[in-house]
């Protein structure tokens, strides 16, 4: 069951009973003992009551009406449940979710006006941000989830396998993804060229990840980049992992999808995006302890199979967190400068975590004692 703020007026009870013993007839004055146990009760009970919190007042957000989007990811599920739970609403905000293809229709949408807030990639976030649009990060989604899958007839009579089994094989990949990026990582630190050579891998590129899971349907395509929930439905069907990106070490704690607004947008509405972040955040505390109901939210807006869901969510392949994780972005930004995909440029002004800072320190202030917001406070702490 999720927490929900509500005020508890002691302070105008107390108020209230005192003045109705202080004046009145005879006939309506309240015995000064019976006035005093009345008090006390009322006192006890509103201190007692596990679901209630007294809400500090934090600045009115300055709009109400937001557009959020995302991808096709269970990834997003921050997001979705934020919406489905009601928490977006306990902050006073209306939030509508739209889907859209890939981060540079979700850029597009940022910058024209059309969405308040989108989660997206980070890879092309950075790669957009170095092209000097507009774009902010401020909170993330989600953390690793990706890999790559293969045709099961390239893995037969294998006991196992790892990247190396591209070599030679037609490769369908999202461009401008964190899939890419890190495929490209593993090839040039294992000296594996990339074209159509037996000793090489053939990069085949699509415009969005559907598009490029759809190309593995061809017989021209022998493998294709995923994120979630893509692995969980190759494996359904038929398909063979090649490797997740958490297996790796380099990979650890590799920020995906991010919250990302214009620059402009933020400055002009900060508190419209803390009461957005103090929902997310509430949403990941969520997540963590009601699975069935996570599930049920992120199948309203994910069309698969719940089983799946749940392997993609809690499964142990990604998480989905809002702390902006700036210093693993960072890591990140020199690993595409690195592959001359950038130009080095400042991330700095494209970067901001006070949005969160402030939020969960908000947070925090009605749940002192919730040990998840804790644990995230010691997160943001370490890789702020």
């Amino acid at each position: 069951m999720r927490k929900k703020y509500i005020f508890t007026p002691i302070v105008l009870l107390s108020a209230f009973l005192t003045a109705c013993g202080q004046s009145g007839t005879a006939e309506n004055s309240v015995p000064a003992e019976t006035q005093v146990q009345e008090e006390t009760a009322a006192q006890t009970e509103a201190a007692v009551q596990p679901e209630t919190n007294a809400v500090p007042e934090y600045g009115t957000p300055e709009k109400t009406k937001l557009e959020v989007g995302h991808l096709n990811s269970t990834a997003h599920l921050l997001a979705f449940v934020a919406k489905e739970e009601g928490l977006f609403a306990d902050e006073g905000l209306d939030v509508t979710l739209t889907q859209l293809a890939n981060g540079t229709e979700l850029a597009s949408g940022l910058e024209s006006g059309k969405l308040d807030a989108a989660l997206i990639g980070s890879v092309p976030s950075i790669t957009m941000q170095a092209a000097d649009h507009d774009l902010t990060i401020f909170g993330g989604a989600m953390t690793n989830g990706h890999g790559y899958v293969i045709k099961s007839e390239f893995t037969q009579n294998l006991e196992s396998w790892d990247y190396t089994i591209l070599q030679g094989k037609n490769v369908a990949v999202a461009k401008n993804t964190m899939d890419d990026l890190e495929l490209r990582l593993l090839l040039r630190d294992a000296g594996i060229g990339i074209g159509e050579g037996e000793d090489q891998v053939n990069l085949v590129y699509f415009d969005s990840q559907s598009n490029a899971y759809a190309a593995l349907s061809n017989d021209e395509i022998d493998a294709c980049s995923v994120y979630s929930p893509y692995a969980s439905l190759a494996k359904s069907q038929g398909y063979e992992v090649v490797y997740y990106d958490k297996d790796f070490a380099q990979f650890e704690n590799q920020p995906c999808c991010r919250q990302v607004a214009t620059g402009t947008q933020l400055a002009e509405s900060p508190n419209t995006y803390i009461a957005f972040e103090r929902a997310m955040i509430r949403a990941y505390q969520f997540t963590q302890e009601n699975h069935e109901e996570t599930i049920e939210d992120v199948a309203k807006y994910i069309d698969i199979q719940p089983d799946l869901i749940e392997i993609e969510v809690y499964g142990g392949f990604s998480s989905s967190h809002p702390d902006p994780d700036k210093q693993a972005t960072l890591r990140l930004k020199e690993d595409i400068v690195s592959l001359g995909l950038i130009e080095d440029y400042d991330i700095e002004p494209h970067y901001n975590t006070e949005i969160y800072q402030t939020a969960l320190s908000q947070v925090l202030e009605i749940y002192p004692e919730e040990s998840i917001y804790q644990d995230m406070k010691t997160h943001f702490d370490i890789f702020e």
